[in-house]
């Protein structure tokens, strides 16, 4: 059963999302990142105008394969088959079919009611599947 964890209060979706991916990065993590449409080419750009020595590598799920195996992070609008060690970080508002297919799940909330309303929708069917998400208030942690 994979861990799943809500980051709560996070003021932007997208910034939040690149620091998170540099930490996975760092830490010779494989994660697919699961976007919507709109979001897909703003990550992508966030990702390669992180700052100086920042640099995330990463790859689009319809790049060539060959790129795709030498990329620790992928970006993508559609899960993938095969998700083995993988972290699945869910910038959407929907959850997967499958979570139990990855290694971990992280689910980035931001401030917007509405995103907190699918969150909670989702928190829900985690655990109606067996799993217990575990909390993580942004907002705690950096006035801490």
């Amino acid at each position: 059963m994979p861990n799943v964890a809500f980051h709560f209060n996070a003021p932007d979706r997208l910034g939040y999302a690149c620091r998170l991916l540099r930490k996975a990065y760092l830490r010779k993590a494989r994660v697919f990142v699961w976007v919507e449409s709109s979001d897909q080419a703003r990550l992508d750009s966030a990702l390669w105008t992180m700052g100086a020595g920042d640099f995330v590598p990463h790859c689009a799920s319809d790049d060539a394969e060959h790129v795709k195996v030498r990329s620790p992070i992928e970006i993508g609008l559609r899960l993938p088959e095969l998700c083995g060690d993988l972290i699945l970080v869910n910038l959407r508002h929907e959850m997967p079919d499958n979570p139990a297919a990855f290694n971990r799940v992280i689910e980035v909330v931001t401030l917007d009611e509405a995103d907190r309303a699918s969150a909670r929708e989702r928190w829900r069917k985690y655990k109606a599947l067996g799993l217990e998400p575990q909390r993580h208030d942004l907002q705690l942690a950096s006035s801490e």
